[in-house]
């Protein structure tokens, strides 16, 4: 007798990006060129001072405190503070396998609605169904750097109703469009207006290019929670640690989270919980300038070369992403125009119907981190100028990939 599978998980699809990073590697086996567009991947290799720490603790197999280790708590509670000037305390930061699972978490113990700008990650959303939480869906705009005005999220949180339980997620900067928010400080005064949640996903807050670390936490104490991890900064995706910061006035709510931790993954692998407390007591400044040095001139390369009259796109802001938007598309879909991209130049993207939008916009996420990652930093120094030149040498699948894609837009 085969096992019956509840209906919102037989709804449920294998992650997107995940889904094109397996498939491209399919295709490279079978021979293929394949620009791995598709996947958002650091591609940096994690500092060598966090790596040696792993490797001290190696021998470590006890379990750690379900809520994670005390050292590791605090010196997140300390980076948070820095960074947002909002004190969240050792007691109130989750450690968790990966900032997903954070969300997850949040997601299945909590009882409301839920507000997604699209663009949004494509998680976001299976994680609601499976936490049974409705999703509404917030249409942005180009124009508005892909966020949503105040004025906007005034008018869908009526249209929800004020007294329903109610969280907003944000991602600045953003998977998938690689911008940043500008109007935080107009949306919390909506959020504090009708006392509504905040989830403020800040995994790659990090790698804002301006260099600063901007957070709603910082006009919106009160209800924002925080999430954040060594995924992206630290380009350690596959250790599996992330953070989960919950405000003062949502300690109990809290209590269920670790509940819940308690009685799935227990706690996080202890060898990196160590290696994290390196990773979080020192700044990385050189580090985070140099990743965040070769991402934007890599992102600026795209963007200049992509743009056109047949491709929409706004400049970098942080992140490794880009959403081009085509003009004058022969296709139905931007599924099916992300097929006929990978099939005809061996460009593998993720469609914008993944990330919220409706399936006749053309749109894209380009993720433009296809290179060597640990050959590129090596050869980057606080004294150079990433040009073209230094673009073409490290990161020639970028130049060669864009250059197909630039030149099959031509022809639409």
């Amino acid at each position: 007798m085969l096992p019956k599978v509840k209906k919102k998980i037989l709804k449920l699809k294998e992650s997107s990006t995940l889904k094109i990073n397996e498939k491209s590697k399919e295709l490279i086996l079978k021979g293929k060129k394949v620009f791995q567009f598709g996947f958002g991947q650091s591609p940096f290799p994690v500092p060598q001072e966090i790596v040696e720490t792993l490797k001290e603790n190696a021998y470590r197999k006890e379990y750690l405190p379900i809520q994670g280790l005390f050292d590791l708590r605090k010196k997140i509670s300390k980076y948070l503070f820095k960074n947002t000037g909002i004190n969240y305390p050792k007691e109130n930061i989750l450690i968790t396998p990966g900032s997903k699972e954070a969300m997850l978490l949040i997601h299945l113990a909590f009882n409301g609605e839920i507000i997604l700008p699209a663009p949004s990650w494509v998680s976001y959303e299976p994680q609601a169904e499976i936490g049974s939480n409705k999703v509404h869906w917030l249409e942005t705009s180009m124009v508005n750097n892909w966020f949503p005005t105040a004025k906007e999220l005034e008018k869908k949180i009526n249209s929800i109703g004020r007294k329903k339980n109610i969280i907003l997620i944000l991602n600045s900067p953003n998977n998938p469009s690689g911008a940043v928010c500008n109007n935080l400080k107009e949306l919390a005064k909506i959020a504090y207006k009708y006392k509504i949640l905040i989830l403020s996903d800040e995994i790659y807050t990090d790698l804002t290019f301006t260099n600063e670390y901007n957070s709603i936490s910082k006009y919106y104490p009160e209800f924002t929670f925080i999430t954040g991890g060594l995924s992206k900064w630290c380009g350690a995706g596959g250790w599996r640690l992330g953070f989960l910061a919950v405000p003062k006035k949502l300690t109990e709510f809290l209590k269920s989270l670790k509940s819940l931790a308690s009685e799935s993954y227990s706690t996080v692998n202890t060898p990196t919980q160590f290696a994290a407390v390196k990773a979080y007591e020192e700044d990385h400044k050189d580090y985070k300038y140099k990743v965040r040095s070769i991402l934007k001139a890599v992102g600026n390369y795209v963007y200049k070369n992509l743009k056109s009259n047949k491709i929409l796109i706004n400049p970098p802001q942080g992140a490794f992403y880009l959403m081009p938007e085509f003009k004058n598309s022969k296709y139905k879909t931007s599924t099916k125009l992300c097929e006929a991209i990978l099939k005809e130049t061996g460009v593998a993207m993720l469609p914008g119907t993944d990330f919220g939008f409706k399936p006749k916009r053309m749109l894209a996420r380009l993720s433009y981190t296809d290179f060597n990652g640990a050959e590129f930093y090596k050869n980057v120094s606080r004294d150079n100028f990433i040009g073209e030149k230094m673009i073409k040498r490290y990161a020639p699948n970028v130049v060669e990939g864009v250059s197909r894609l630039s030149n099959w837009a031509k022809k639409l």
